[in-house]
């Protein structure tokens, strides 16, 4: 899409997504802006600039058909087709990750696991084996990657990054507390958890 998108619908588009597809649980065919709005605390207005930015959807005097809408959103979102993810650190967060059952609902296989703690190696978790980093570049021939979740500490992570780039990783979800460089063809997306608390802990302080 040649025309430029703001990051703040972007942030939006998975908060549409999952509202929609609470409304599709409770059998609801179609919605106006007004009682979208309604239930995601967002103003309309803002709710038709959003999908205008990818054609609208909308049709007047109808509102939007919610399968629909749930599906284009889908598609913009990527998720019309899968992803494989691995995850290199397998510690507190990496299980975590690794034990959302939702995420294959949405089409993010794990297909592989990675850790440089001889302890964990040979390790299985929901079937699959804790691999040593360092079969990371055989397996990455065998095994498509899309994303690689990197829950290593920052001390680690550098260096684990420039492997990933080296073997055609193209999409890290970072959690290692650490921005990391990358070329510009690489796209990082960071989890910084603290942030989130300190975010909650301002809007109590302040409300």
């Amino acid at each position: 899409m040649s025309k430029e998108i703001s990051q703040a619908v972007v942030k939006r588009l998975p908060v549409y997504y999952r509202y929609l597809e609470e409304l599709l649980d409770r059998g609801v065919e179609r919605i106006s802006s007004g009682d979208l709005s309604s239930l995601m605390n967002i103003t309309a207005s803002q709710i038709r600039q959003d999908l205008n930015n990818y054609g609208g959807f909308g049709q007047q005097g109808y509102g939007y058909n919610v399968l629909y809408l749930h599906d284009e959103i889908g598609k913009i979102l990527g998720l019309d087709r899968a992803h494989n993810i691995i995850v290199i650190g397998v510690g507190n967060i990496g299980r975590a990750i690794s034990n959302y059952s939702k995420f294959e609902d949405l089409g993010f296989h794990m297909t592989g696991l990675f850790d440089i703690k001889k302890e964990l190696i040979g390790q299985s978790l929901h079937g699959i084996k804790i691999r040593d980093i360092s079969d990371l570049p055989e397996f990455s021939k065998k095994s498509r990657i899309d994303i690689a979740a990197l829950t290593l500490p920052k001390d680690a992570a550098e260096s684990i990054v420039k492997m990933l780039v080296a073997i055609g990783v193209k999409a890290i979800w970072n959690f290692s507390l650490t921005e990391l460089q990358v070329p510009s063809d690489v796209v990082v997306e960071n989890v910084h958890l603290s942030d989130s608390l300190m975010r909650l802990s301002y809007k109590r302080t302040n409300n």
